[in-house]
């Protein structure tokens, strides 16, 4: 499996909705702070996209999609001069059309999902990702088409089970527009960055595809081709922090994984990920995560019985 697909199959979202809606006319609508990751497309009209903090509005026409993972307070307007108002108090007014109604005869019809996710995992992602991710070149969105249309028709009909095929064409929006992103090279210091780095990415496959391997930096450097000085400057610079204490992260995110699902004692644990002790796996583990691991499986276990 690949580091994006690795990183990905990690996440365990807390809620999940998806769905879409539409708005005839001249509108402003507010949405307020958000957890989680937006995925949205607009698949029919134009609009502003307006993100707090961010700077300029974003023109939105048919077929682009953004992703908004900051949860940073944003707004769609069909013209930037407009008050807005809350997306709840449209919904309870009417004002906004619900699946069906929105369907027949929007002039602007968005649909997408909402991923609420929590935990390191979650942060891994979120944290590597800018406030706004705008895909709009035609190449980008014919990709995405086929998607856009199985959503699109689901919506325009609902039929038994369309409820489950949304969620999963938005799903599948939210990683084909992270591949995206990528492809277009993604800004800033980030692991994300990284995988479109070709020598770096060899390194971060490596530390992926083995966790327990007694990785140096001199072994990660070949892997990536590079002098060890060069490499451990060049990772640094790309990924934001060291190769070493990239490779103690997805470690302790693999094992909180392993911790989660329960049934495995925590030297093993520690063992399969590297470590000769126990000891040097527990304070490692509470440096990344934030509690020592048998705490961690404890309150993972509680949480699953209460749900």
């Amino acid at each position: 499996m690949d580091p994006l697909s690795e990183v990905l199959s990690l996440l365990r979202p807390s809620s999940y909705a998806a769905g879409g809606f539409g708005v005839q006319g001249d509108l402003a609508i507010q949405w307020p702070r958000h957890d989680g990751i937006k995925c949205y497309a607009l698949l029919a009209g134009q609009c502003w996209l307006v993100v707090e903090g961010t700077g300029e509005p974003i023109g939105l026409r048919a077929g682009d999609c953004f992703l908004l993972p900051r949860g940073l307070p944003f707004r769609l307007t069909t013209d930037l001069a407009l008050t807005p108002i809350d997306f709840q108090v449209l919904r309870a007014q009417g004002r906004v059309g619900g699946i069906t109604k929105a369907a027949r005869g929007a002039t602007r019809f968005l649909a997408g999902g909402h991923f609420a996710l929590t935990g390191n995992q979650a942060k891994l992602v979120l944290d590597a990702l800018p406030p706004v991710v705008h895909i709009r070149a035609e190449a980008d969105r014919a990709q995405m088409r086929w998607a856009l249309e199985r959503m699109h028709e689901e919506l325009r009909a609902p039929r038994p089970g369309g409820s489950l095929i949304v969620q999963q064409l938005a799903y599948m929006m939210l990683v084909q527009a992270l591949r995206l992103y990528l492809a277009e090279g993604a800004q800033g210091a980030s692991w994300l960055a990284a995988l479109t780095d070709p020598q770096l990415h060899g390194a971060i496959a490596a530390m992926h595809d083995e966790p327990g391997h007694p990785w140096t930096l001199e072994k990660l450097a070949r892997r990536a081709g590079m002098s060890r000085t060069i490499f451990a400057l060049r990772f640094k610079e790309v990924v934001g922090e060291t190769a070493t204490e990239y490779l103690t992260r997805w470690r302790m995110l693999l094992a909180a994984e392993r911790l989660t699902a329960g049934g495995e004692p925590v030297a093993t644990i520690a063992s399969a990920l590297g470590y000769e002790s126990e000891s040097s796996f527990g304070k490692a583990f509470r440096r990344v995560i934030g509690h020592p691991p048998r705490r961690f499986a404890r309150a993972q276990a509680r949480s699953t019985a209460a749900g």
